[in-house]
């Protein structure tokens, strides 16, 4: 069965023998073993314990590859449907509702792996509307579109860049989170440095320029966003993968583990603080203190009935029929129980700039470290070649 147009047939009518196709893969290059520190095996003996390592893994890691194609058919029609002249507010559902569907959500077996990302102009990350939001998406935004899938808490954590401006000046930052994300995986495998990568991801994204009022002006790195491994249920690991280089980082990447490996650019100066009314929020896992708010506690139920570990913002409690909920949400927030991730943005990188100059891009995927290569597994046509 294909899919249709808008998407309404979920994923495993598609594929009825539950077998999913498998991501772009990177080969390690032959001088990738070469430092007799990490050639422990041949390059025979690498590909056969990955295949032992999939047949081990099983269903988790035919779980991630069903995310990575939920994720690349979801975006790929919210690419061809986000027109200017849409709410904020419509784009989400539009993400959503089609994630829903194609992924066939129920509880935590299937579903949205964090609320839909939709950040304008010099917000980089973690801004989704809230009720009642006004935003109409103008012809001259720049929009980040960051969208998480999952299947049996297997997340796929994938996002880019559109401009709707023909020929738009801001083409430039687009390429340049693009090709410094690319750049970043390319770099990945087994025992790379992890503090390495973000020297490579640094220097490929300021080798690009933007021409703004007729002056030519360096992309930076936003230096205080970093990629992240991905554990089960769990967007952020533990591990970050910085974008600024890094000599003495001591993490490195391990074999059989998730990566988000994600850039943004900004043509303002590269540091991003909060900025505005907080949607994002997540369950800090661990022990619950006694809560003398009885809103409080009532909310908490349904965090952890709802979503458990997995992000949530304000409009996933307004579906599942939460009321009245903000004072119990600050209370948890201020407890440490909740934890909250408001929108951050970007600023002029001088005096002389405007912030209408200011503008951010990001690029993002997600790939899965093997002992003889790399799955991309969130890559499709729709994202440039490596």
């Amino acid at each position: 069965m294909e899919q249709t147009e808008p998407p309404t047939v979920g994923i495993t009518k598609i594929f009825p023998t539950n077998v999913y196709p498998v991501g772009h893969i990177l080969e390690y290059p032959d001088s990738y073993w070469n430092d007799s520190n990490r050639k422990r095996i041949t390059a025979e003996e690498q590909r056969e314990r990955d295949r032992l390592a999939q047949q081990e893994e099983g269903a988790d890691f035919n779980h991630a590859r069903r995310a990575g194609e939920v994720h690349r058919q979801v975006r790929q029609y919210a690419r061809r449907a986000i027109k200017p002249g849409m709410s904020m507010t419509e784009i989400a559902n539009l993400i959503e509702d089609t994630s829903r569907t194609i992924n066939e959500a129920h509880g935590f077996d299937s579903g949205i792996g964090f609320p839909t990302g939709l950040s304008l102009n010099e917000v980089a990350a973690h801004y989704t509307p809230n009720a009642g939001d006004k935003r109409i998406l103008q012809t001259g935004d720049v929009l980040k579109v960051d969208i998480g899938v999952h299947a049996s808490g297997r997340i796929v954590d994938s996002a880019f860049t559109l401009t709707f401006e023909e020929n738009s000046i801001w083409q430039p930052l687009v390429k340049a989170s693009q090709s410094a994300t690319n750049a970043g995986i390319r770099a990945a495998g087994v025992d790379a440095r992890l503090g390495e990568i973000g020297a490579i991801i640094q220097e490929t994204m300021e080798s690009y320029e933007v021409e703004i009022k007729g002056h030519l002006q360096k992309i930076r790195v936003v230096k205080n966003l970093n990629g992240h491994n991905i554990e089960r249920y769990r967007i952020h690991g533990g591990k970050s993968v910085p974008c600024v280089a890094m000599p003495d980082y001591p993490q490195k990447m391990d074999e059989g583990e998730y990566f988000a490996i994600e850039t943004f650019g900004s043509t303002g100066r590269g540091y991003v603080e909060d900025k505005g009314a907080c949607s994002h929020y997540s369950r800090n896992p661990g022990k619950v203190p006694p809560m003398r708010v009885p809103s409080a506690r009532s909310l908490l139920k349904t965090i952890d009935t709802e979503f458990g570990t997995l992000p949530f913002c304000r409009r996933y409690l307004d579906r599942v029929g939460e009321k009245d909920y903000l004072l119990g949400l600050r209370y948890l927030a201020q407890s440490g129980i909740v934890v909250e991730y408001p929108p951050l943005a970007d600023s002029p990188r001088d005096a002389n700039q405007s912030i209408d100059d200011v503008r951010t891009s990001q690029h993002e995927e997600t790939i899965r470290i093997g002992a003889s290569n790399v799955e991309v597994l969130s890559h499709g046509i729709d994202y440039p070649a490596f």
